[in-house]
């Protein structure tokens, strides 16, 4: 078996399992559960299996969010008004190019303590929405726990004609960017993490594959990353309703598909996914973690009990919730 990146950050010999706080998380083997909109869908015959099991209606449900999350619009507009009240109490960021464009950005968010670590966001949308000024919400937890917290503002893959690449591009230089210039907002460099959702968590999982060394940067510039609710593989997402918008080719399925680099992964890893989540986004995050057990990296896979895709991802706003938990405990700020 292969190593599990623990809450007190040492690394032992066995195998995946879920996290601390009983009847909290679910063991990783559980079975998915999910949960439809509505919960019976309406009658139909099944077509030719396209993926799996899964026939073509299948297949593009189990990448089309709202079908298993019936109160995304609730969620949207609770965020939007907890960020606004987090903005008061924290304040704005200070807002730093990493790159030539007026987009290439990250949004710094300053703890009071000195030399502190810092917890690079990279925001999820379905690689289409989002900007960094929406999370000052998720900020605000690692800045009165005594980290900065950096969201990384990119372009979305309807600005950049379909491609992947300069997303992925984008938030590889921030992250450098980042580890490079943190003294300069307060930051201890060798203390850099990372976290993410949704295809924010496929850029991520892009990113820790990175190849440092290629760019003059230690190896292991990243201490520890927690990703939520990724997609590591994307052969099924180009089969999907995602490939009438972004232009996969095969250099792209195979240069930007994480758990086929897992050579490259040097980071110690959490994975998170709900169990109310469509069966695509939980299959993806078990079989991610799968690989990087059977490869030795170190890795701990998190099941939300009763989380769907969006509530997973607002829990990282949440020092009490799943990923708010498991990433302050990761940074040994819980």
């Amino acid at each position: 078996m292969g190593n599990r990146y623990r809450i007190d950050g040492k690394l032992t010999r066995r195998g995946l399992v879920a996290g601390a706080a009983a009847g909290a998380f679910a063991l990783a083997g559980d079975p998915a559960a999910a949960q439809r909109c509505p919960a019976t869908p309406p009658a139909r015959t099944k077509g030719p299996a396209v993926w799996l099991d899964l026939d073509q209606q299948d297949l593009d449900d189990a990448y089309d969010q709202p079908v298993y999350a019936f109160n995304v619009k609730n969620i949207s507009e609770r965020l939007a008004a907890n960020n606004q009240k987090a903005l008061a109490v924290i304040g704005k960021p200070e807002r730093l190019a990493y790159g030539p464009t007026d987009i290439e950005k990250v949004d710094i968010y300053k703890t009071k303590r000195p030399n502190a670590p810092t917890m690079i966001f990279i925001h999820g949308g379905s690689w289409r929405t989002g900007r960094s000024a929406d999370f000052a919400v998720y900020a605000e937890v690692f800045v009165k726990a005594g980290a900065n917290f950096a969201a990384v503002d990119f372009n979305n893959v309807e600005e950049t004609n379909g491609d992947l690449f300069p997303m992925v591009d984008q938030c590889r230089r921030a992250v450098a960017f980042v580890y490079r210039n943190a003294a300069s907002f307060g930051g201890n460099a060798d203390q850099t993490y990372l976290c993410s959702r949704s295809s924010g968590s496929h850029l991520a999982g892009c990113v820790v594959t990175t190849e440092w060394e290629k760019l003059g940067l230690p190896r292991d510039i990243l201490k520890g990353a927690v990703l939520g609710s990724g997609m590591y593989d994307l052969k099924p997402v180009r089969l999907s309703l995602r490939g009438n918008y972004v232009k996969f080719t095969d250099e792209m399925e195979q240069a930007l598909s994480a758990q086929r680099h897992i050579a490259n992964i040097h980071v110690p890893i959490v994975l998170a996914h709900g169990t109310l989540e469509t069966p695509e986004f939980q299959r993806q995050t078990r079989d991610f973690a799968a690989a990087l057990e059977a490869a030795g990296k170190p890795v701990k896979l998190i099941v939300g009990k009763g989380y769907n895709h969006f509530e997973i991802g607002e829990s990282l706003g949440n020092p009490y919730a799943i990923m708010g938990r498991a990433s302050l405990e990761m940074m040994k700020l819980a």
